[in-house]
């Protein structure tokens, strides 16, 4: 069970224990009545709102709500009053809006991150998942023993970071939280087993690729977690059958929590130096750090030698994890998703295309199934069709809406009339000049297992991707371990 607990930004300006006498500062001017009157009416808002967070405990919701309801009509009041009052200092009410998330992190029942997550049920009606567990609310706000939210300093770097995924990066993380929904029951086990907090998870895994799981950056990092090759074979990442599993999502969390688990055994349980030798190397994170298994990320020594991709980086994972956490609390709502896995078996032969062309928009999804199909069967190339029999993973969801669908009617047979369209090439098209740094000798390439087409043209340093895939008639830059390109050879 959780409690939801819809705080609004302009109710956080008065939030949790104001306490009497924090008018008093040294060095400040006396406190007028109406200004100890305020805080007083702080103070009584606040005790309200810890004794819902009491009676949540206890189960009792009813209670529970209407405690929680006279609470945020308090603080609305005294809110509303801080303007006007002589001596009342908004900035003090920011920081304990930011006490309140911790507090309610360490004394609510349940979480919203959990929450708004969703809780699927079995067709017992049982709940499944992370959210059904007795243990879930330490295993969303936990990291070996220490609360998650007294791990994440609310400074400078974050709240820029907040900033960034609530505007130019919204759509991004929206895109991050549906597909990690599809995939979460595949993905949150691995966390849950290696005592990590599913927050970290999702908020890597937004900074790294969105949830996309065939994403391959220019550098050659390659999954859902964008594990570069040697260390996806060093945490059992490689070749299964000619599958690079770096983009299995299960197997992608599992190596993920085992290196971020390492990293902090190395440095004493320092999130943020972990995050930082995920993004930046361990062995430069080693040599900054030393022997000094109390320093700060953002200690000069530290920071100031970082590169900025790094310098950026852990403050936007750290950022991500505090709205999946507290999403309501800064004013973001994620959608519900019904993540329940499905499957099916094919009636009739069909791609991974076809099957998003004649599902179209089912259960409300504008932006189509093309990338929760790719995500939930990564071994399989989207533009081919598999046999009559093959099983296929979807949302549970979808099964019906395939078979109401995809097997018989006008969509499978549009579906499959666009898919194998045939497009002409002209039949003398005019010779085009080679890129500069080509020649007319090509040379000959065996692709290994982790290698992609980006890595290989950076590693043989000639031609370009463009290039190498006309010459070897490459679709979409798809390739295989032992597959022999031509590569054309530098001058």
């Amino acid at each position: 069970m959780s409690v939801r607990l819809p705080l609004h930004r302009s109710l956080f300006l008065a939030v949790v224990t104001l306490l009497a006498g924090c008018a008093s500062a040294p060095g400040k001017a006396p406190s007028s009545p109406s200004l100890n009157a305020l805080y007083g009416q702080l103070d009584t808002a606040s005790r309200g709102y810890e004794n819902a967070l009491r009676l949540a405990r206890e189960g009792d919701d009813q209670a529970s709500q209407k405690a929680l309801t006279a609470a945020l009509d308090q603080l609305k009041k005294a809110s509303a009053q801080c303007d006007s009052t002589p001596g009342c200092e908004p900035q003090r009410f920011y920081a304990v809006f930011d006490r309140l998330l911790r507090l309610k992190d360490g004394s609510a029942i349940g979480d919203e991150g959990l929450e708004t997550a969703g809780e699927s049920t079995s067709p017992e009606g049982q709940a499944v998942g992370a959210a059904g567990l007795p243990e879930a609310q330490r295993s969303v706000t936990l990291l070996h023993g220490q609360k998650l939210s007294e791990l994440i300093a609310m400074n400078g770097p974050v709240k820029a970071a907040l900033e960034m995924w609530l505007t130019q990066w919204r759509p991004n993380l929206m895109d991050a939280w549906v597909n990690y929904q599809y995939m979460r029951f595949e993905m949150w086990p691995q966390y849950e087993k290696a005592d990590l907090p599913e927050a970290v998870l999702f908020g890597i895994m937004a900074k790294e690729s969105g949830g996309k799981v065939h994403a391959v950056s220019r550098s050659g990092a390659a999954g859902p977690l964008q594990f570069m090759y040697a260390t996806g074979v060093r945490f059992g990442l490689g070749s299964d059958s000619g599958f690079d599993t770096r983009f299995d999502p299960a197997d992608a969390a599992r190596a993920n929590a085992q290196y971020l688990n390492e990293q902090l055994r190395v440095f004493n349980n320092n999130l943020e130096l972990s995050l930082a030798a995920y993004n930046g190397g361990e062995g430069r994170m080693r040599r900054l750090a030393g022997d000094r298994p109390q320093v700060s990320f953002y200690d000069p020594s530290v920071y100031d030698e970082l590169s900025q991709e790094t310098r950026d980086y852990v403050p936007a994972v750290l950022a991500a994890a505090w709205l999946f956490l507290h999403p309501q609390s800064y004013n973001l709502r994620f959608p519900k998703v019904d993540g329940r896995p499905g499957q099916v078996t094919l009636k009739r032969a069909a791609s991974i295309s076809e099957l998003t062309v004649c599902l179209g928009n089912a259960g409300d999804m504008p932006e189509g199934w093309f990338r929760t199909l790719r995500n939930l069967n990564p071994r399989l190339d989207p533009e081919m069709q598999q046999p009559m029999g093959a099983t296929l993973y979807l949302p549970k969801a979808l099964e019906s809406a395939y078979a109401s669908r995809c097997v018989d009617g006008p969509w499978p047979i549009l579906a499959a009339d666009l898919h194998n369209a045939v497009v002409p090439k002209p039949e003398a098209a005019a010779p085009t000049a080679a890129p500069a740094v080509s020649s007319g000798r090509t040379r000959r390439y065996r692709v290994r297992p982790g290698d992609t087409l980006i890595s290989i043209v950076n590693k043989l340093r000639c031609s370009s991707v463009r290039e190498v895939a006309e010459v070897n008639h490459l679709r979409r830059h798809q390739i295989r371990v032992g597959q022999v390109l031509t590569v054309p050879g530098c001058r």
